[in-house]
């Protein structure tokens, strides 16, 4: 069947009563079913209440749009509480087995499904409703601002100094030395561009002291780097974005440290020393490592004394920069999914769970994120982090879908010439080819297994510090559909610095490039400017882009159609990327659309065709666009 002709649910407020339910609360749930799907005898919720399942049978609540609605309450007997429906079909004649069909996150099926696919409620504190509202940006301050102050300052050993206007070298040692002298008070001095685009969140990459230009290898957790003017260029900045309305969040390297950092040299120099525990030592004072990196020794999360520093209490470096006069609010954690990780060891539960806990007492509308660049569902659980960056989710298919890389050659760390396109790290040699078709599968593959409040939570970023810049390699006419796409899915977009100005970059370091002030009315970067500032608009606009419900509509090689959903409006959103010169053409049935008004669809954004006849909506388009169309919202019996 056609993805609009399927039963529907998810976590939005059309089908969940509440996202942040208690323990023992009852909440209620509501399934809608196409009028033309075969007969339902019964509609049943499954729970799995202490891993034994429970049924709640639903009532039919009649019939809106084309569509029969079916309500169950159910009560919330664990922190993760998974349901799932169950449909029971009228028999195919006397006597016959009844057919059985269940509905979970990964869609509508015949036999039995995994339970980590259920839909999920979350008895468990709720992320501030700011996280959902907003539009972040990453910023890396080496490279994006420089004050008058940035001039006064002594480098320290490992600076490789370099002029505004100079070029990112990627060849080591200049890769992580080289140093422009971008700092805090050069971020608050910009806070006019950020407002102009209309972001919400800013996110920093480490602003602790270290001896590099990343500074993921600090060497103390208690001190903001001079070099980017100190914790009172801290306070200044986050003063001024807060009077903007603006949240900043900060970076934590919570699975090591630099070799430089105070622990470090105190655990190296006094063997019986407290910190001697926070790191993997052996015998022969040897010790565990980042992948090795002996500048980032790993941190052994058995020690208490580590646990009572870094993370926990009222008195730990978490805490300490959400206080005041810091006053930060959130933290995305750096090597989130290795953070307690170390062959028979796995503590990072027990990490999490204390740092969730130690912010939601110190600042409960805090949020926390958690890098975790691969397939991060083991650990979404909804028991600690909010969102995450992780990469299969949105970014990686998008880029097989979207690429079309020309071979441009570039340096790697190492000084040796590449010209396959760098890929997330992977040794496949190039971008691997992938369709809309493919990309709307690995939306539903990795997402399906997450809570639907978390799956908000999730970062959408095009590129980020760690890698190459999407424009360096996107196909003609397809940043407008990426971008497009990144602000309409369910997920919270994540600009990095640059972005809208056009940058490329070949790598995670070659991205990385100091922003262009003096190019910002250039003819091509107003352009990409426009379009950013367009786009956030819509999501900032209209509510349902934010936490509304999402159904696929159509998808084919070429397009993805899908539907974001409320009871006050819907969109109707189409992201095509045939050949430039293509013509894409598909039709739907009206009716799919939960609305008796198709006449005069309000055009949102974007240039493609739309028409009705005879009950069919045709979508028409030549070459990549990104459509967005506004029609009434969902009618409930």
């Amino acid at each position: 069947m056609t993805p609009q002709a399927l039963p529907h649910h998810d976590g939005s407020l059309l089908h969940v009563s509440t996202q942040a339910p208690a323990l023992g609360d009852r909440v209620s749930v509501r399934l809608r079913v196409p009028q033309q799907y075969p007969t339902l005898r019964k509609v049943i919720v499954r729970s799995n209440p202490d891993h034994e399942p429970h049924w709640d049978s639903a009532q039919h609540l009649g019939s809106a749009q084309g569509w029969d609605w079916w309500q169950a309450e159910i009560t919330v007997a664990n922190p993760d509480h998974g349901y799932r429906w169950m449909l029971v079909h009228d028999a195919a004649g006397a006597g016959s087995s009844p057919t059985v069909e269940w509905v979970n996150q990964s869609g509508t099926h015949r036999g039995e499904v995994l339970d980590a696919y259920d839909f999920r409620l979350l008895a468990r504190p709720a992320p501030p409703e700011w996280l959902y509202d907003s539009v972040m940006y990453q910023i890396f301050p080496d490279r994006f601002a420089r004050s008058d102050g940035a001039d006064s300052r002594t480098l320290p050993d490992w600076a490789q100094p370099a002029e505004w206007e100079d070029p990112v070298n990627p060849v080591m040692p200049a890769r992580v030395c080289q140093f422009y002298g971008g700092d805090l008070d050069g971020i608050a001095e910009r806070l006019d561009h950020l407002d102009s685009l209309g972001v919400q969140i800013l996110y920093l990459t480490p602003f602790f002291p270290a001896a590099s230009n990343h500074r993921y290898d600090a060497s103390s957790f208690t001190r903001v780097d001079p070099l980017l003017g100190g914790e009172k260029a801290l306070i200044r900045l986050v003063e001024a974005a807060h009077a903007r309305g603006m949240k900043v969040i900060g970076d934590l390297t919570t699975n090591h440290s630099g070799d430089r950092h105070e622990w470090f040299q105190r655990a190296l120099a006094e063997p019986a020393s407290p910190e001697r525990s926070f790191y993997y030592f052996d015998e022969q004072d040897s010790y565990e490592s980042w992948l090795g990196t002996a500048t980032l020794p790993k941190f052994d999360w058995a020690s208490q004394e580590l646990r009572e520093a870094f993370i926990e209490g009222p008195d730990s470096v978490v805490a300490h920069w959400l206080k005041p006069p810091f006053n930060l609010d959130g933290w995305r954690i750096d090597v989130a999914n290795m953070t307690g990780r170390l062959g028979e060891v796995d503590l990072n539960a027990e990490v999490r769970r204390i740092l969730r806990r130690t912010m939601d007492e110190v600042k409960p509308d805090s949020i926390l994120l958690a890098e975790s660049t691969n397939d991060a569902t083991s650990d979404l659980t909804g028991d600690a982090w909010h969102g995450a960056m992780t990469y299969p989710s949105f970014t990686r298919p998008l880029w097989s879908w979207l690429s079309a890389p020309d071979g441009t050659p570039y340096l790697d760390a190492q000084g040796r010439q590449e010209t396959a396109p760098w890929f997330f790290g992977q040794p496949a040699g190039g971008i691997p080819q992938g369709t809309a078709l493919q990309f709307a599968a690995a939306l539903e593959r990795f997402n399906s297994p997450i809570p639907w409040r978390i799956r908000l939570g999730n970062m959408h970023p095009l590129d980020t510090h760690d890698t190459a810049r999407f424009a360096q390699n996107a196909a003609p006419g397809t940043v407008p559909v990426a971008v497009g796409l990144q602000m309409t899915l369910p997920g919270l977009p994540t600009l990095f610095a640059g972005d809208e100005f056009g940058l490329t970059g070949a790598d995670g370091e070659i991205s990385r490039t100091p922003m262009p002030w003096d190019r910002s009315e250039a003819h091509g970067v107003r352009k990409r400017m426009e379009l950013y500032r367009a786009l956030i608009a819509l999501r900032q606009d209209h509510p349902v882009l934010r936490t509304g419900g999402m159904r696929w509509m159509h998808v084919d090689d070429q397009a993805v159609v899908f539907l974001r959903e409320s009871e006050q409006e819907s969109l109707l959103i189409l992201a095509a990327a045939p050949a430039e010169g293509t013509v894409w053409e598909a039709e739907l049935p009206a009716a799919a659309l939960s609305t008796e008004n198709l006449q005069e669809p309000e055009r949102l954004f974007g240039a493609a065709g739309l028409r009705t006849f005879n009950g069919t909506l045709t979508l028409g388009v030549q070459g990549p666009a990104f459509t967005v169309w506004r029609f009434p919202g969902v009618v409930l019996p």
